[in-house]
């Protein structure tokens, strides 16, 4: 099995694929740093130094102008748990955003998990074994006296490793170029998690403070669990059709409508089931509001769950089934 799987990453090495992700992945967040650098700039420019105290209590005020006059009409629970939430950052004196490489690495990979993770993922997914039908080789590939789930499992196992591999330079990438423009301070930071929503109202009963190394740990950890399930259900498809382009138009078109879906899904309780709307996982440990009652970060995990293990049942069957011609 160890040759196997040897075998499968010098086929994705070979193509470049972790390369390719490796370089979109730096240029992006290089993109990212500067552009926030930009900002950072313009605003200390337009006014001036301002305290993060008085930033987040200007904030405040601008919620509940909105509650008001009227003007944050359809979203007055969310608006009223966010003011609740940042009155208890205030309180008890915790910047949350606190300035450095940590804070960026946070906003990262909370704003990457559910688009551009995925995307990279797929990447390498997509042609893992749909390639090997549209080049011939699959044939010469079955003819081997190795098993067919063998083969398969060889494959999935390199495609963990790869997810494993891409998260982990995505965390190191962040935090390296980041820090080498904000600085690296900050990793102790406290951030708050364990906001909960009883009754319409926040519950900060089970609110406890973590470094902020240990929550970015938990976000990349999060991350990974959210691309391994992408990762899997595109695996699944490279099984099922043949052609890597469609592989990937389907899977794009997925993640596309879960970010429509997760805007307009409050009134449609069903669709809390569907893998996309699902994948904001790192929204849970900040945010007590869900998008759709009833929806958790254990439940979210479930469901990802159930969508992973079946679509490695229907890729295993299916392959070892299947005639191939």
């Amino acid at each position: 099995m160890i040759n196997l799987v040897y075998n499968e990453m010098v086929k994705i090495t070979g193509k470049r694929r972790l390369v390719v992700v490796t370089l979109i992945i730096a240029i992006l967040i290089s993109l990212f740093t500067y552009a926030q650098f930009q900002q950072a700039a313009e605003n200390r420019k337009r006014f001036g130094d301002v305290d993060w105290r008085t930033a987040l209590e200007q904030r405040i005020a601008g919620w509940e102008s909105r509650l008001a006059n009227g003007s944050g009409r359809g979203d007055e629970g969310e608006l009223e748990m966010r003011i609740a939430q940042q009155r208890y950052y205030l309180d008890r004196n915790i910047n949350p955003s606190e300035p450095g490489a940590p804070t960026f690495v946070r906003g990262f990979v909370e704003n990457g998990i559910t688009l551009l993770l995925p995307l990279m993922m797929m990447i390498v997914a997509a042609d893992l074994v749909s390639s090997e039908h549209s080049s011939g080789t699959i044939k010469v590939l079955l003819t081997r006296s190795v098993r067919r789930w063998r083969i398969l499992l060889s494959k999935y196992l390199a495609l963990m490793l790869s997810v494993s591999i891409i998260i982990t330079l995505f965390g190191v990438l962040s935090t390296v170029i980041s820090g080498l423009v904000f600085g690296f301070q900050g990793w102790d930071a406290p951030v708050l998690t364990g906001f909960t929503v009883t009754g319409g109202e926040l519950d900060t009963s089970g609110v406890r403070s973590l470094p902020q190394w240990q929550f970015i740990l938990m976000e990349l950890g999060l991350a990974w669990f959210v691309s391994l399930v992408v990762a899997t259900i595109t695996f699944m498809l490279s099984v099922l059709v043949r052609t890597t382009a469609a592989v990937m138009g389907i899977m794009l078109a997925c993640l596309i409508a879960g970010t429509i879906l997760r805007e307009m899904v409050e009134s449609w309780e069903t669709a809390k089931y569907l893998f996309m709307v699902n994948l904001e996982l790192i929204d849970y440990l900040q945010d007590a509001d869900p998008p759709i009652a009833g929806m958790s970060l254990g439940f979210s995990l479930l469901v990802l769950l159930v969508w992973g293990i079946g679509a490695l049942i229907v890729s295993f069957v299916s392959f070892t089934r299947r005639d191939v011609y």
